[in-house]
This record gives C-alpha cells, sequence and structure tokens, in this order.
C-alpha cells in the first residue's frame, strides 16, 4: 500500500512535469474563431469517416480539430496544439476543413451526435502553440 501511494504521487508529479514541459516548447498565440462540432459519420464526412484529409485515424475520445484552410496559413498546420476555451485538455489540429469555411474550427466528437449537437457553433477563444526555435550549434 505505502509504495502504491507513492508510486501514484511519483507518476503524478512526473506528468505534471512533462505536461510543464511540453507547454513551455511552445509560444502561445490566442485567436477567436467560430467552433463547430463533428461526427465520424459518413453522412457528415465522406465515404471514409475514419481518416482525415492528413490520412490520420479517427477514434472516438481523441481530442482532434478539423481547421479552415485560412487557419492553417497563420500557423495552424498538422499536429498543432490548441487550447479551446471551455474544453478540457490539448486538441490537436490532424483534419483540414473545406476550402469554402474561414477562421473556423471543427471539434472532433466521436460518433456523440448529441454532444456535437450541445455543442452547436459558438465564437470562443482558442491558444494554439507554435514549435519554439531551438539554438543550434
Amino acid at each position: 500500500m505505502f509504495l502504491r501511494f507513492y508510486g501514484i504521487v511519483f507518476c503524478l508529479l512526473f506528468l505534471s512535469s512533462c505536461k510543464d514541459d511540453f507547454e513551455k516548447k511552445y509560444t502561445w498565440h490566442r485567436i477567436k474563431v467560430t467552433a463547430t462540432a463533428y461526427n465520424s459519420l459518413k453522412s457528415q464526412t465522406d465515404s471514409d469517416p475514419h481518416i482525415t484529409a492528413y490520412g490520420d485515424s479517427l477514434k472516438p475520445g481523441m481530442k482532434y480539430v478539423a481547421v479552415s484552410n485560412d487557419l492553417i496559413k497563420k500557423g495552424l498546420r498538422h499536429n498543432t496544439p490548441i487550447k479551446i476555451k471551455g474544453l478540457d485538455g490539448i486538441y490537436f489540429v490532424k483534419d483540414r476543413m473545406h476550402a469554402r469555411w474561414k477562421n473556423k474550427i471543427d471539434i472532433y466528437m466521436g460518433v456523440d451526435v448529441k454532444a456535437a449537437k450541445e455543442w452547436g457553433r459558438k465564437r470562443i477563444l482558442i491558444d494554439y502553440g507554435v514549435l519554439k526555435k531551438t539554438d543550434s550549434i
């Protein structure tokens, strides 16, 4: 019991440290976007709703977003970390949207259509990380 308790404490401290190190690797930028939600269903995507435009596999529970092309040009490229106001955790850019959309993100919500509908359409603040340049010799 004693070792188990300290093992759990160590893991929590280690994970917290990893999160801090992760966040320090990025310069964070804030922008206001329109945010909607989508599901991996054929009726909402294309013939293969579990594969993103970048070729990543979608599985319910993953914290992924699709972004409009204009946001890609602003630095929200493939695998960019994003913090979404009102949602916990870090999301990652894993998909891109049709060219008709501007200043928009689409939050992946697995197959939970009810959650996506409850989210609806919102104007929100997001923070996105751009990797800091490292000095190399």
